[in-house]
Parts: structure tokens; C-alpha cells; sequence
């Protein structure tokens, strides 16, 4: 036997201590699980039942669910991921559904369809911004990479926002953030990075969760210094947050990188999926199991992953002295996806430099659609207080 097959058996077997029958189980449960971590994902769980959908009311019923109680306005997808409406304020509410006004459907039929699932996206394009825009192309490793480039209303600016998705998304989660950022005058780089479905895969189609990502930024960095930027903020939504924190200290540009904003960021992904497994359930083994397996060398013939995953580097409150740049930080406590306690870790750590605005109850991602009057304007002032720091 291999020394790589050797060090696997073992793993599995440290994973229980539970008799031969409970280790095959565990070693699967583990295998399953890790692999979920790590491997884009083909489809979408729509988990909210659509009871009646009132075209003439322009309303809709649904079951309860975390989100379709959420005040604000939502993207809800229908449909297996083939039709899109916007949401908006909740109507009514009984103990088992709850009635929310209909915006617009943009595409499909919201008649025939029996389940749904909400994000935050609400915009689709910047075409729906009412401002120009660009298609362009970021060169990568790998090739090039599509973006969306919105140009400030002064076109001589030479503040640049690199805007960053999170996991299992695209680009589009971004768009919400362009008008506060335009407003302030920086022109806004919304992009896409490997394997996300629009930009170049890799050799093995696996997310590094941010460890080999960032290379995709700072691609985006040298495009935006190629086109007149001189400094440059990275905002990242969730595992994307993980991902600018990576290339703000491991980029040879990072010098130009003046702020960082992050929306429900991972900070900490031992802590997130530890708290992930938690949620699932998941017995103590069987956590540790899928953070050895994501990150040790043995583990990769069982993920599919090229490389191993440097859980330390990933994590910000352990190296929060290395960030040197202003932080702004928003996460809400009631995250369901996301722990908030490594962004609270981390701004305990560096007061000095990070802007902590805590939510309660605005769910993951979704703190801009909760209140988008409170995100714009702690961003918005956020910016100013940039400007006013390097006028002097």
C-alpha cells in the first residue's frame, strides 16, 4: 500500500473509534461532506413552497421560511433556477405563510411553479442600474475572465472598487453595492473568478475557498491600474471577503490597495465550517475529519482537489496584525450561514484600522436588501472619512 492510501486509511479510522461499521459510515459521511465544501455546486435547493401566486393582486404566498419573513426586497428564484421575480415588503403573515408583494417577474411562469428559493441579488445587470456600463475582460492565470466595469460619473477618477463574489454565486450579487460606491466617485469592477461558472475553470474544478482565488484579484488590480487607477478598494460578499483579505496581504500590488469592505465575510473557515457542520448535525469526528481532509495532502485524491487548502492562512483573527489598510465590516449575528463571531474577533483585534456594524436580524448576504437605507449610508460615510483621511 501507498504511504497516500496508508495516511487515508488512518484518517478514517481516527475519525471514529466507533466500530468497524461506524468508521465506513463516518469516512463516507466525511468524504461526502468535504467534497461539498470544495466542489461548485450544479444546482440550487429551492426550500420555500409557493402556496398561491395572485398575478392580479401582484401578490404571493409562501411557506415560512428564515428568509420569506425577511422585510426588504429579494430576488426569488422559481423553477429549478429557469425563472427570476422580485420580491418586495411583507403583506401578511399567518403561523404557516406568509404574503409578500410582487414587484415585477422578469422571466418564467410564476403560475406554474410549486417552489422557490430567495438571494439578494434583486438586480440582474447593470442595465438596471440606469448608468453605463462596460463588458470587459480581466486576463487571469487561466485566461480571460469576464466583469462588468461601471464607470464613475466622472470619468477622470482614479478610484477604483473591486467588487467580489462569494461562493456559489456570480457577479451579479455585487451590483447592489455600484450605486453608493459610483455616488462617492469610484469607478466599480464587478468580476468573476475561477471556476464560478463564467470565468475560467481550473485543472480541477474545486474552490480553494479564497487560498488560490485571490489570484483572480489581483488580475482585476492590474487591469484597473492598466486603466487609470491609482488606488484601489477590495469589497468582498462572504467567501469573497476571504478572498480580498488573501490578496490585500499576499498580492504583489497590495500596495495600492487603499480600504477593504466586507459584506457577511468568512474571516475564519475553520470556525465557519465547523459551524456549518454543527448545523447539519454533524458528530465531532466527522467536523474534524473535513477540515483534515480539505487540507491535507492525503485528503486530495478523495475531493478532487490539485492542492491542499492552508486553513491558518485563511485565517484573519490569527493574522489580524498583518492587515494594514482600513476595514469596514458588516455582518449580521443572525447569519445562518456564516458565524459573525470571526468578524467580531477580528475587529476586537484591530480596532485601530476596522469599522464593525453589527446587524441582528438581516440574515447572510442579505444586510443591503434588510435595510439598504442603513448599508448605503454606513458605506457611503465609510468613503467620505477615506477621502477626508487621504486629502490631508
Amino acid at each position: 500500500m501507498s504511504r497516500r492510501s496508508r495516511s487515508a486509511v488512518g484518517a478514517l479510522v481516527a475519525v471514529g473509534g466507533l466500530g468497524a461499521a461506524g468508521v465506513l459510515f463516518a469516512g463516507a459521511v466525511t468524504t461526502s461532506v468535504a467534497r461539498t465544501v470544495v466542489k461548485p455546486p450544479r444546482r440550487r435547493v429551492e426550500d420555500t413552497r409557493i402556496i398561491r401566486y395572485d398575478e392580479g393582486a401582484s401578490t404571493i404566498q409562501l411557506s415560512i421560511t428564515a428568509d420569506s419573513i425577511m422585510p426588504g426586497e429579494y430576488s426569488f428564484w422559481f423553477a429549478s433556477g429557469t425563472g427570476h421575480a422580485r420580491v418586495g415588503d411583507v403583506i401578511s403573515r399567518t403561523p404557516a405563510s406568509v404574503t409578500r408583494r410582487v414587484i415585477a417577474v422578469d422571466y418564467g411562469e410564476l403560475n406554474d411553479a410549486h417552489h422557490g428559493r430567495f438571494n439578494g441579488w434583486v438586480y440582474l445587470s447593470p442595465r438596471e442600474l440606469e448608468v453605463p456600463y462596460e463588458s470587459v475582460r480581466v486576463q487571469t492565470t487561466l485566461g480571460p475572465a469576464p466583469a462588468w466595469l461601471v464607470r464613475a460619473a466622472d470619468e477622470s477618477s482614479d478610484l477604483w472598487v473591486i467588487q467580489v463574489h462569494g461562493r456559489a454565486t456570480v457577479r451579479q450579487e455585487t451590483l447592489r453595492a455600484v450605486p453608493v460606491f459610483r455616488e462617492a466617485g469610484y469607478n466599480s469592477l464587478l468580476i468573476s473568478y475561477r471556476n464560478d461558472g463564467e470565468a475560467p475553470a481550473s485543472e480541477d474544478r474545486r474552490y480553494s475557498l479564497g487560498d488560490v482565488e485571490w489570484l483572480d484579484v489581483e488580475a482585476a488590480m492590474l487591469y484597473a491600474l492598466d486603466h487609470g487607477a491609482t488606488k484601489i478598494v477590495l469589497m468582498g460578499w462572504s467567501m469573497g471577503g476571504a478572498t480580498v483579505l488573501q490578496a490585500a496581504t499576499r498580492s504583489r500590488l497590495a500596495s495600492v490597495v487603499d480600504g477593504i469592505v466586507l459584506d457577511s465575510p468568512v474571516v475564519n473557515w475553520v470556525d465557519t465550517l465547523m459551524y456549518q457542520g454543527e448545523a447539519m448535525s454533524l458528530p465531532g469526528p466527522v467536523k474534524k475529519g473535513i477540515l483534515a481532509m480539505i487540507s491535507k495532502p492525503w485528503g486530495r485524491m478523495l475531493t478532487g482537489q490539485a492542492e491542499s487548502i492552508d486553513l491558518a492562512r485563511l485565517d484573519f483573527v490569527r493574522r489580524a496584525d498583518e492587515l494594514d489598510v482600513p476595514i469596514l465590516l458588516l455582518h449580521s449575528d443572525d447569519d445562518g450561514y456564516v458565524p459573525s463571531s470571526g468578524s467580531r474577533e477580528l475587529a476586537a483585534a484591530r480596532p485601530d484600522i476596522v469599522t464593525f456594524v453589527p446587524f441582528e436580524t438581516a440574515r447572510h448576504t442579505k444586510l443591503w436588501n434588510y435595510d439598504r437605507g442603513r448599508w448605503n449610508g454606513v458605506v457611503a460615510d465609510w468613503l467620505a472619512r477615506r477621502s477626508v483621511t487621504a486629502a490631508r
